[in-house]
């Protein structure tokens, strides 16, 4: 099956479109970002409608700024795991430690940038488990896993050609590091470890983060 992968940036945040069978969204993006997604479906010639799932990596709100908006535009499904459904329904900003110098800045950065933004609660309609979920009833051969580090609930969509989405379980590229790897904003470092292992024994082979350029899975393998 033809698999078509495209990025979306919307605000701060790589959003994806994946479309095989089905045609699913991972990721929300930031505040007030509807009028630039509209701009992006129109050049790609894709209808919004076409969607029938908008998959939240995790409930943070550079990831979940613009759900409200996609979801009354595409009348799709949301999922997220159900850790972070409420942050999801009831916007809320929460931020993840900083993890060494730079985290700090980072995290504070952050923090500073949550307070000046607002944006709806989107409903959920799949509070999602920690147990493997199949997307084949999406129209897509993959399937969700649950990747906590970055936060107790972030997931990962991982296709069955071995290509990972994962929010922000990885990160590529300035502002956020320099080359790929460890997120500098995380929960658990040794989470990231586990969640990282998962993946590649499951087959990834290639890291689509939401900040930076997608990058081998080989990357990942090294740091471990």
């Amino acid at each position: 099956m033809d698999t078509e992968i495209h990025r979306l940036s919307l605000g701060m945040c790589n959003c994806y479109l994946v479309k095989q069978e089905g045609l699913i969204l991972i990721d929300g993006g930031a505040p007030k970002q509807l009028e630039n997604f509209r701009r992006k479906m129109a050049a790609l010639s894709i209808k919004p409608q076409d969607i029938s799932l908008l998959l939240v990596t995790h409930g943070h709100w550079d990831h979940i700024g613009s759900a409200s908006d996609l979801k009354g535009l595409t009348d799709c499904q949301v999922a997220v795991n159900h850790r972070e459904k409420h942050w999801v329904e009831r916007a809320l900003k929460p931020i993840p430690p900083g993890v060494g110098p730079w985290g700090v800045v980072i995290a504070f950065m952050a923090r500073v940038m949550a307070s000046r933004v607002t944006f709806p609660g989107a409903k959920v309609d799949l509070a999602l488990g920690d147990e493997q979920l199949s997307l084949e009833p999406f129209g897509i051969n993959g399937k969700v896993l649950h990747t906590p580090g970055h936060s107790s609930g972030s997931m990962s969509l991982l296709l069955n050609a071995g290509e990972a989405f994962v929010g922000d379980l990885a990160m590529n590229g300035l502002p956020m590091r320099i080359g790929p790897g460890m997120p500098f904003l995380a929960e658990d470092i040794d989470a990231i470890k586990a969640s990282w292992r998962l993946l590649l024994d499951n087959g990834a082979t290639m890291i689509y983060p939401a900040h930076g350029k997608p990058f081998s899975a080989d990357v990942l393998k090294k740091a471990l």
